[in-house]
């Protein structure tokens, strides 16, 4: 029974007992083993460490964490990574934390496990030296009726909002399309256009725009192609006449699906919603396929949110102390190790 660490960008050699373990565990893509490496090729610093617990021949855990200050490891969280990299077995709280901590290089003081889910890691009570912390709220659609049933229960406004649009459109004989992309050579493409529908707004100015030729465009058609290759990737766009108005990047796996990014033309029209038209008839065409059971957001909650659903559940820090009585120190003044 011991934790192994090895440099993460030895990732690809032991991708296969990260994909046995995430195949035995709950299975979300976000923790595919071609989700984590297309992560690591794009945003590895090198400073990164895989880290895996062994006992009896069976792995029960792995992890990506990486030094963020003097003393403190933490799950390695890319902006593009919407969970902590942490794997295991089970669905309980995060487990071997101390073994970790003593296995890893130099002094470790604390071992961090950021942005869990409590659908994939059950949140533990605080205590001894283990301490959590409220991360965001996060929203998902259960596909569990009938679209019609899900969308007489949405708010009156939204309804007839974008019921106005759409007479609108018509009246004036403007078509809408939604296309959805599944093949691995209709990737690049996609995430060029992608790319420009964020050039149109706010995104461009700050620099966080994803481009082609940029390390957020290479992780995204790469990670895309990686998917589509298994039938689990896919990118929505939405057409308002001919011009594309709106675009989701998407991943499949464990039941759901995954809205990883969404952006529309801040150009067109302000009395249409291009993203939210999109969003009709989106959910319209999976509540009517009934592959998957939900849809997933896990951005943190915003307005238009609460305009699809209710669901909404609360993602969570950890953060396992060497000793408890530094837990108890930290917990009475000090900042929380792992980032809000």
């Amino acid at each position: 029974m011991s934790w192994t660490v090895v440099p993460a960008q030895e990732f690809e050699r032991h991708a296969a007992r990260w994909q046995s373990l995430h195949a035995a565990s709950a299975i979300s893509p976000l923790l595919a083993s071609d989700f984590v490496g297309a992560l690591l090729d794009a945003f590895g610093s090198g400073a990164e460490k895989l880290a895996w617990y062994e006992r009896d021949g069976t792995t029960e855990a792995m992890t990506v964490v990486t030094p963020t200050r003097f003393g403190m490891w933490e799950t390695s969280q890319p902006a593009q990574a919407p969970v902590g990299l942490w794997l295991q077995r089970t669905a309980a709280a995060p487990v071997h934390l101390d073994g970790l901590a003593r296995a890893l290089p130099g002094f470790a003081l604390a071992v961090g496990v950021t942005q869990c889910d409590p659908m994939l890691l059950a949140r533990p009570a605080d205590g001894g030296a283990l301490r959590t912390l409220d991360y965001i709220e996060t929203a998902r659609i259960t596909l569990a009726s009938d679209f019609d049933t899900y969308w007489n229960g949405r708010g009156k406004n939204l309804r007839n909002n974008l019921k106005k649009q759409r007479n609108r459109l018509r009246a004036e004989g403007v078509e809408t399309r939604l296309e959805i992309l599944r093949a691995p050579h209709e990737m690049a493409a996609a995430v060029a256009d992608y790319g420009r529908l964020e050039a149109s707004g706010w995104k461009a100015a700050g620099g966080t725009a994803v481009a082609a030729d940029n390390a957020q465009g290479r992780f995204y058609r790469s990670m895309l192609e990686a998917f589509c290759q298994r039938g689990a990737g896919s990118v929505y766009r939405y057409w308002i006449g001919d011009r594309l108005a709106a675009m989701d990047l998407c991943v499949e796996g464990g039941g759901c699906l995954v809205v990883l990014k969404t952006a529309y033309d801040e150009g067109i029209d302000k009395q249409l919603s291009p993203a939210l038209l999109m969003r009709e008839e989106a959910c319209r065409f999976l509540f009517n396929e009934r592959r998957f059971e939900r849809i997933e957001f896990y951005g943190r909650i915003m307005e238009w949110h609460t305009r699809w659903t209710e669901e909404a559940r609360t993602m969570y820090h950890l953060n396992r102390y060497r000793w408890p009585w530094l837990a108890r120190l930290h917990a009475r003044g000090a900042e929380p190790a792992a980032p809000a």
